[in-house]
């Protein structure tokens, strides 16, 4: 495997060309169909890779962990709570440290604000690639394996009505990175995609302008709608998730009067009857059930969400593949 990326931070896919997202998804599926076949994959045998989290993670820390570890080489998992960033030290001197130490910097940090900040910092310092495993605006790694799941299911992704929308949830207040990647990656791909979201739910305003720019560019289309019903008619993959008021409204309450007028945002199975008969339901998980989605849909035909999620284990192998390398 050509280390043709090396040493190329992984921060946001807007970073990335077309072709070199294509040879990312190209990558996963080869690794996709060795790791179902067995087969030995020591493309990075010998390197270390320091994953560093602020926050919890599930998929994102397992397929990173377990990635690494099916390309032969390590990674280091630091909870941050533990380290001297929890002390004030500066991300430049993190980064110089770890450099020094291994041949990749991973992190999650989702504090609004700050966590894109940081990783940009750490770039900046850093001599390895610096892999975004979600910040407060970008989560890359999460929107490439959507990206893949659904090239697996629809096969063509050209005028495929996908629709990005609000669901209530009160586990947590979430990073809005997650619908923000989306909106910006599926545009470039032709796709015709529908975000829709209460009032007092909006992303930034750039975001919405990069999209309509990658839409245009791209042969796809980006509209914004108020009306959840709407995002459900006719569509082809629906992406019903919550995210935080952060644009609006900087508060960590989980609980609001906003939040809680809109609790009709939910995936129920008479908003799946409005989309088209092979409909793709799709969440990054983990779901807030019973919140965001009824058991009756996210268990049901339509739901490709573990597929989903085991595409992570792929795309992180893939990225972390190109970007380390081989010396």
């Amino acid at each position: 495997m050509k280390p043709k990326f090396k040493g190329k931070h992984f921060i946001t896919l807007q970073e990335w060309e077309n072709s070199q997202i294509d040879t990312l998804l190209d990558v996963s599926k080869t690794l996709k169909e060795k790791f179902l076949n067995n087969e030995i994959t020591n493309y990075l045998e010998n390197k270390t890779a320091f994953l560093m989290f602020f926050e919890q993670s599930t998929r994102t820390r397992n397929s990173m962990e377990a990635g690494i570890a099916q390309l032969g080489g390590h990674g280091n998992f630091l909870d941050t709570s533990t380290m001297q960033i929890s002390h004030g030290e500066k991300a430049k001197d993190t980064a110089i440290i770890l450099s020094s130490y291994g041949h990749a910097i991973a992190c999650r940090n989702c504090f609004w604000g700050i966590g894109n900040q940081f990783l940009r910092d750490m770039a900046q310092h850093a001599t390895v690639p610096v892999m975004n495993l979600q910040c407060d605006l970008y989560h890359p790694m999460q929107a490439l394996a959507d990206l893949m799941t659904i090239q697996e299911v629809k096969k063509t992704t050209k005028n495929l009505k996908v629709s990005i929308i609000w669901a209530y949830a009160t586990s947590h207040k979430k990073p809005i990175s997650v619908p923000l990647s989306q909106s910006l990656l599926f545009p470039r791909y032709a796709m015709d995609v529908t975000l829709a979201h209460p009032k007092g739910y909006e992303l930034p305003k750039w975001v919405i302008k990069q999209a309509k720019d990658n839409a245009l560019k791209n042969g796809g289309s980006f509209r914004v709608t108020n009306n959840q019903e709407e995002a459900y008619k006719d569509a082809d993959v629906v992406i019903p998730k919550n995210w935080g008021s952060w644009v609006s409204n900087q508060s960590k309450d989980v609980l609001d009067d906003t939040l809680e007028s809109n609790r009709h945002w939910k995936c129920t199975q008479k908003l799946m009857a409005l989309a088209n008969d092979t409909v793709a339901y799709m969440h990054a998980l983990p779901a807030d059930r019973g919140n965001e989605v009824e058991d009756m849909v996210i268990d049901g035909q339509h739901s490709i969400v573990y597929q989903e999620a085991e595409n992570r284990l792929h795309t992180a192998k893939a990225v972390m593949a190109m970007t380390i390398g081989n010396k």
